[in-house]
């Protein structure tokens, strides 16, 4: 789904030092620095690993490679010669970066991944079972180690696995919100099922806005305009045709971190200066047409079915949830807190911080994929027997969908509705209370299955509730404002660098059992 592209330090001038200050300080400093050092020493290896197997990188046809030393959009002429053995992949400039390192491949570059990937997977004898949701899993008879899942097929068949190691790799939940780039999947489902299985997650409240999704049709609200706009010179205009960002970020500007632009664009409407939409405008006409054409073809494709010509109009725009920045502990290896169970991706948390640097997801997909990967591979053989209560007490619950009595379409509209209505850029200690009860009361609502077909939706909604409560309470429990987490209400006297905060930890519980990391001392404070 990701477009912009991929960090990884490919030119000589840059160096892995900086991409970690750069990751470090856009992530507020509550990365985990052992992860955030992880992810900019191997990104340069993944990419190498991905053009051996075929991936089609746009590179620079004279062998040179454009170079931002500041990340400022007047700078984007200036080259650096570099030696013609040298990779000539292109990297653009994205938001909080001191280089240009985000290599892409036009504006679909998680599409040239995946489909190398895919092509990889296939000549190999792996075993693939698709169109399953996982909704459980399983653990051992001591309950100390998972050893597998629990799923239901397309026909809502139950099916067990059972395994020596799983590896979670099950994305984001921002479709937990009402808009958000996230493609129909993304309902949190594996926070949930770690959640569950009794796995620590830390920092569920940093939820990230991106600040250019889609305002109009109204079916198309939400959907990403890739901040590659942006990264090759597009500008921020509010209703009134003003360049805005130099009043929020006057050296970084429109390529500021996601956190300072979605702040900023949600401040415009908010203060009258946003389109009658509730947006500002986003506009590339200036630069060269077959620029356009070739650095952001999906985005001149998307806009023309909208009937909006890139080339010479520019784009509405306005924040939409799209990345937990939170999400289940893990080392550097991809271990969670449960044995035989490990996680990466963007159900992982701890890489990012308090925010992500755009081109980094990618880069951690990669990364954490291999790490995780391998490390699971080399799990000791399990020779545990699926427990058979385990399998009988999930029969139950799903038979009781058959039994209630409730529509799951508009409880799913609900929840949505709260989570962006009360737990969005800005947030107060009043909002999130609101959203407190409200989401313990959808969480009691009896979701009926209609058939068996159904189960899946019901079981998704169930995350969706738990997903929406353990950003909450999460929110709660940081008093600080870090990152995307914003409480108005709230004014702290500390820089991020100088925030005596750590993570904040949630472990399964009665209570959603929320502590917060004291950073100084690595104790944790008292509960929500």
């Amino acid at each position: 789904m990701a477009e912009g592209g991929c960090n990884a330090v490919l030119n000589p001038d840059d160096s892995v030092e900086v991409h970690y200050e750069d990751t470090m300080r856009g992530g507020g400093y509550l990365n985990d620095p052992a992860l955030a050092r992880a992810l900019v020493t191997d990104a340069p290896k993944r990419i190498s690993d991905l053009v051996g197997w075929g991936a089609v990188f746009d590179v620079w046809e004279d062998g040179t490679i454009k170079q931002n030393r500041e990340s400022n959009i007047e700078d984007d002429n200036e080259e650096c010669i570099i030696s013609p053995n040298y990779p000539s992949i292109c990297q653009r400039s994205f938001g909080g970066q001191s280089f240009a390192r985000t290599c892409y491949a036009g504006d679909r570059t998680g599409h040239e991944i995946i489909s190398t990937l895919l092509s990889r997977l296939a000549a190999t004898n792996i075993i693939q079972i698709n169109e399953l949701d996982i909704i459980a899993l399983l653990h051992n008879e001591e309950g100390n180690r998972v050893i597998g899942a629990a799923g239901l097929d397309t026909e809502g068949r139950l099916i067990l696995i059972s395994a020596d190691a799983v590896v979670l790799a099950t994305g984001g939940g921002c479709r937990t919100y009402n808009i958000s780039t996230n493609s129909a999947g993304g309902t949190g489902d594996g926070y949930a099922l770690a959640f569950r299985a009794g796995c620590d997650l830390i920092d569920m409240e940093q939820v990230q806005f991106h600040p250019t999704g889609a305002v109009t049709p109204w079916d198309a609200r939400g959907r990403l305009v890739t901040e590659a706009a942006r990264g090759e010179g597009g500008i921020l205009l509010n209703a009134h045709g003003e360049r805005f960002m130099h009043k929020y970020d006057p050296i970084r500007m429109e390529l500021s971190t996601r956190d300072q632009v979605a702040r900023a664009i949600a401040t415009e409407v908010k203060e009258g200066r946003g389109t009658e939409n509730g947006g500002v405008y986003l506009n590339v006409s200036h630069l060269p047409p077959e620029i356009i054409e070739a650095r952001l073809p999906v985005m001149l494709e998307q806009f023309l079915l909208f009937d909006i010509d890139i080339r010479e109009e520019p784009m509405e725009v306005a924040p939409t949830a799209h990345h937990i920045m939170g999400g289940v502990r893990i080392t550097e290896n991809g271990e969670t807190t449960v044995p035989g169970l490990f996680a990466c991706g963007e159900v992982a948390g701890g890489v990012h911080g308090a925010n992500r640097l755009g081109g980094n997801a990618l880069a951690d997909t990669l990364v954490f994929g291999k790490r995780a990967g391998e490390r699971a591979g080399k799990e000791p053989k399990q020779n545990s027997a699926i427990p058979k209560a385990q399998v009988d007490a999930l029969i139950e619950h799903l038979m009781e969908y058959y039994t209630n009595t409730e529509e799951v379409s508009p409880a799913r509209d609900a929840l949505r509705v709260v989570m962006w209505d009360h737990v969005g850029i800005f947030r107060t200690r009043e909002q999130l209370l609101l959203a407190q009860k409200e989401l313990e009361k959808l969480a009691q609502t009896k979701i009926r299955a209609k058939s068996s077909q159904e189960l899946a939706d019901c079981c998704t909604f169930e995350n969706m509730c738990l997903v929406g409560r353990l950003i909450v309470e999460s929110a709660l429990t940081r008093e600080e404002s870090r990152g995307a987490h914003m409480r108005t209400d709230i004014k702290t006297p500390w820089s991020d660098i100088d925030s005596p905060y750590g993570h904040t930890v949630i472990r399964a519980g009665a209570d959603f059992d929320v502590s917060i990391e004291h950073k100084k001392d690595g104790a944790e404070g008292g509960r929500a």
